[in-house]
């Protein structure tokens, strides 16, 4: 069994916080726009509340944009490195 010393267990928690509040970012994000776009469409607001939202949207959108193609690069990196086709015998795949 591996030991891990104070400050690696720090870090490792650490990262873990850091990586649940990105999602939970995102999360309230994708929330707080869908509840904007809601709002918009049912006419709730009156035009400069209207022009705010957009505004505000538009922040929200890019946001959840930066999250995703973080996401995707994180997804790529581990494809190229890390999971590979194995066969049975467990020698790498030639596919």
């Amino acid at each position: 069994m591996p030991v891990f010393t104070h400050a690696e267990t720090a870090m490792a928690s650490q990262l873990k916080k850091t990586g649940a509040q990105k999602a939970a970012g995102f999360e309230s994000a994708m929330a707080e726009l869908e509840q904007i776009v809601a709002d918009m469409e049912a006419g709730k607001l009156s035009l400069e509340d209207s022009l705010a939202a957009y505004k505000r949207g538009a922040e929200l959108l890019s946001f959840c944009r930066t999250r995703l193609e973080d996401a995707q690069q994180q997804v790529r990196v581990l494809e190229e490195g890390v999971l590979k086709n194995f066969s049975a015998s467990g020698e790498p795949d030639k596919n």
